[in-house]
């Protein structure tokens, strides 16, 4: 008896929830659909409307957590979770949860900083935590690097706003400095001149700022010198290594010598 009791019981259950159950996941799986698609046009409304494009993937990302929140309470309340009750535990929870989530929510509140006093925006080169890349998406709880090897770099906001920001972009020009040593036995003046001839003709090179060139240190081995021309923040690549196989070049042909380390050695015969 106890068995049929069981069983007329499971029976009962699963004809009252199962239709319910079955609808949940439907609406689930069509609400899920429905919000990607929500988001999706509203990227493209907000790039048609000319919204700054830094702001774009953050109020995306917003949207699709605040429509997906909504539609789980609106899930649990069709499988016969009162959603009073539901609530009431969420706040209830709040706190801990809170707690448990100290670093998404400072995640979150870094990258609204971000979007408030805009250190950088996307398509800025920018150095922070270490990592040197060009920024591509400001996420609600990251900010998204992509590094010159073509990798992907994910910071944290929290950290990223609560650290130092080098912004190499912002200011458009970027001085490209770089050491070349040349022998002690060479003329530092025609050194100079070669140097500045050179870089002269290079046209991804800026006539304003002039380029500067002076003794940076007096070496074990040679004389260094200081080259510091300015560019666009563009063309930074071509100009550091450009520039570096032009002025070799023109020192060779100007039979000016960029020395190697090297040790005089003094051997001193003593009879026995």
């Amino acid at each position: 008896m106890d068995m049929e009791k069981y069983a007329s019981t499971a029976v009962n259950l699963t004809m009252e929830y199962a239709p319910k159950l079955a609808l949940a996941i439907v609406t689930l799986i069509i609400g899920l659909w429905i919000i990607s698609a929500v988001t999706k046009v509203l990227g493209k409304a907000l790039v048609a409307s000319k919204t700054d494009e830094t702001l774009i993937p953050f109020l995306q990302s917003l949207t699709s957590w605040g429509l997906k929140i909504l539609l789980f309470i609106s899930v649990a309340s069709m499988v016969g979770i009162a959603t009073t009750s539901f609530v009431a535990v969420l706040g209830a929870a709040g706190l801990a949860i809170g707690l448990a989530l100290q670093g998404s929510l400072a995640n979150f509140a870094g990258g609204v900083l971000l979007l408030v006093f805009r250190p950088y925006k996307i398509g800025d080169l920018i150095e922070s935590q270490g990592q040197l890349g060009i920024v591509k998406e400001i996420q609600i709880f990251n900010t998204v690097l992509t590094t010159f090897q073509n990798k992907t770099v994910i910071l944290p906001n929290s950290a990223v706003s609560s650290n130092s920001i080098t912004n190499v972009t912002a200011n458009g020009t970027i001085r490209v400095d770089m050491e070349i040593g040349i022998s002690y036995d060479s003329n530092i003046a025609d050194a100079k001149k070669v140097i500045l001839d050179t870089i002269a003709k290079n046209d991804k090179v800026l006539k304003d700022p002039a380029c500067a060139v002076g003794v940076n240190a007096l070496a074990d081995s040679s004389v260094n010198l200081l080259v510091m021309p300015w560019c666009n923040t563009d063309d930074y690549w071509d100009v550091y290594f450009g520039v570096r196989e032009d002025i070799k070049n023109a020192l060779d042909a100007a039979n000016i010598s960029i020395p190697f380390p090297q040790r005089d050695v003094h051997i001193i015969n003593q009879d026995s």
